[in-house]
């Protein structure tokens, strides 16, 4: 099937990128706002953008009339932000978070979530997590013509990892039990893992 993206409305277009770029990990970011309000609120719009300056990106969707949503702005206002990495242990509390919750009701009080600090921003970690990335804001991409989408790209300054999950330098996914979203309501844990050694150039032939 040929689909010509002028001819289809945006939320066929949202179907389509939703369920063939999977699956998607999941940012459940803690901001907070110039009132102290501390909100907690799940993206799959998330991924690494830089090694070096160590950076991720999360891409926060406006609401109608170009609105930005709470975390967008908790971000713009105080430039710093907390990703809480997701697995099969706290998906629930992170899916609750996910409901549109009033700018003046924080969820992590409301859902009585437990926190921790940061160490090198204001912003406090989720205690159901046990990995998280401590960020600075480094640039937000305004994305649209009227605007629909806040690319926000942090800068890493500090990262926490229960010791449970790191071992020998590396991250022990099968402790670690990350969880992806996937379209609709679907998400989905790590299955069946298997190697590919990056190949080198040039490469052998079929005969070697």
């Amino acid at each position: 099937m040929e689909i010509a993206i002028s001819a289809i409305e945006r939320q066929e277009k949202y179907k389509l990128l939703i369920g063939c770029i999977v699956p998607r990990p999941i940012a459940w970011v803690t901001s907070l706002s110039g009132d102290g309000v501390l909100n907690a609120a799940p993206f799959s719009y998330f991924n690494v953008a830089s090694i070096e300056p160590m950076m991720v990106s999360i891409a926060v969707m406006r609401k109608p009339g170009s609105v930005r949503k709470d975390t967008a702005r908790n971000i713009l206002e105080s430039k710093e932000f907390v990703v809480n990495m997701v697995d099969i242990y706290n998906v629930d509390n992170v899916n609750e978070t996910s409901a549109d919750f009033p700018p003046e009701i924080g969820e992590v009080d409301a859902l009585q979530l437990a926190t921790t600090p940061g160490r090198m921003v204001r912003t406090p970690r989720l205690a159901d997590s046990r990995i998280h990335f401590e960020c600075k804001l480094h640039q937000i991409v305004e994305l649209g013509d009227p605007v629909t989408s806040d690319l926000i790209i942090g800068e890493v300054v500090h990262v926490q990892v229960d010791d449970s999950l790191y071992q020998s330098g590396r991250i022990d996914i099968a402790a670690f039990s990350p969880v992806s979203r996937l379209a609709g309501h679907s998400y989905a844990k790590i299955g069946e893992i298997f190697d590919r050694p990056r190949p080198v150039y040039p490469p052998k032939s079929k005969e070697e």
